[in-house]
């Protein structure tokens, strides 16, 4: 009977890994119960697995587009739940990819039973990073450390910088598939204990860089950021020129944890964690729900970024339960600043259950994970049914966004 049993993927095996699939699963008996499982390996050989218990309808098929999970890793209607809901097989794992050349490999498979008994049948889903036609091109050049991405076709393309605080070229890749010339670069070039000092200068520089890219066709270029990343964002825009527009995901209003510089000399001290409400984990050895200093009292007005020199726009986004910053109060300084400066050039979007990490849909949820800039490990909230939401929502504002506001200057091409 197992050989009759068909597990499809569909419209097709291999995707982009922003994009939805469908899970379909026929020639089972009528009203049986079968379990479905999700299994993905990083490249840090950490194993990701998810799995949910669905019935058969009248007809012996299961259609994860249709059908309720019973229970499992998540219950309800969700078509993507199996992607989204992988957990790893060690404690404050993140899903880790080194570069955008490898696939993301994930293999479905449906069991007998509730209890994953035999396996009946399987597919695998190659989730790619970086699209046809798309080019990766691994820079150094002057200081600048990153990966540029370019899409397919002559341009012009609008230009953006994908700002992570640690090296990570996932956003970049798939931004370059949806038609943006993208250079992916990280805050933090060294281990986090060498860094003593942010260089403004470095990001003019990657600014420079962009702009002079022969299918880059917008008059400024458009910086992505999050995090950390995120108030170096803010610098750029309110400090640099060529800052058309900022995504700025779950920051601060301040410059953060080192000191700020530009043409060498400090422009912002730095606003540091308050581990007053830090927590220990059940497991040991970690702490959870840290947040940062208060960056309104007197004694931190040297942090605070002045975002009303900013002349672009800004796209200002927060998840309502993330324990690592208050990103929410930060976003509400910041309206309250522009507003009073007369300023209009921004827009916000608040997802009330999300957590920290917002990223490209239809990666694993990561609940906790290693901070990089701190010896423990940070519980980043969230629910993961609504943080996953989230970030189907947000990854096409975020396109909307930079399409928006980054000109481009065809005269350049005549």
């Amino acid at each position: 009977m197992a050989s009759l049993i068909r597990l499809r993927l569909l419209p097709r095996a291999k995707c982009l890994f922003d994009e939805p699939i469908q899970v379909k699963v026929a020639g089972l008996r009528s009203k049986q119960l079968v379990t479905m499982k999700a299994t993905a390996t990083d490249d840090r050989a950490v194993i990701f697995t998810s799995s949910a218990t669905y019935r058969a309808d009248d007809c012996g098929e299961v259609d994860l587009q249709r059908d309720p999970s019973l229970r499992g890793s998540y219950v309800g209607v969700e078509p993507m739940g199996l992607l989204w809901s992988m957990r790893p097989n060690m404690k404050h794992g993140y899903y880790y990819k080194k570069n955008a050349l490898s696939s993301h490999l994930v293999r479905f498979s449906v069991h007998e039973g509730e209890e994953e008994g035999g396996m009946l049948a399987e597919a695998t889903n190659e989730r790619l990073l970086i699209g046809d036609g798309v080019t990766r091109l691994p820079v150094k050049e002057g200081k600048i450390k990153g990966a540029l991405f370019t899409p397919p076709g002559a341009g012009p393309f609008p230009a953006v910088l994908d700002m992570c605080t640690f090296k990570c070229e996932k956003r970049a890749s798939l931004l370059a598939n949806k038609g943006f010339v993208v250079l992916s670069v990280a805050v933090y070039n060294d281990k986090p204990e060498n860094v003593t000092k942010v260089q403004l200068d470095y990001f003019k520089e990657a600014i420079d860089f962009l702009k002079q890219q022969p299918k880059v066709g917008s008059k400024g270029v458009g910086v992505l950021s999050r995090s950390k990343a995120a108030d170096v964002a803010l610098s750029m825009a309110s400090y640099l020129s060529g800052v058309e527009a900022v995504v700025w995901i779950n920051g601060c209003s301040a410059n953060t944890i080192v000191p700020l510089y530009y043409k060498q000399r400090q422009i912002h001290a730095a606003l540091t964690y308050d581990f007053r409400g830090m927590v220990p984990f059940e497991s040991g050895g970690s702490v959870a729900d840290c947040r940062m200093s208060n960056s309104m009292s007197e004694e931190n007005r040297a942090t605070l970024i002045p975002v009303e020199k900013g002349k672009g726009h800004f796209l200002f986004v927060a998840s309502e339960d993330d324990l690592a910053w208050d990103s929410k109060a930060f976003i509400d300084q910041m309206v309250e600043r522009l507003k009073g400066h007369g300023k209009n050039n921004f827009k916000t979007i608040s997802y009330p259950a999300a957590g920290h990490l917002l990223e490209p849909p239809y990666g694993p949820f990561c609940s906790s994970s290693g901070l990089g800039v701190l010896p423990y490990s940070i519980l980043w909230g969230g629910n993961p049914r609504s943080h996953a939401a989230a970030e189907v929502h947000l990854w096409k504002k975020i396109q909307e966004f930079f399409r928006t506001h980054l000109t481009i200057q065809n005269s350049r091409y005549k």
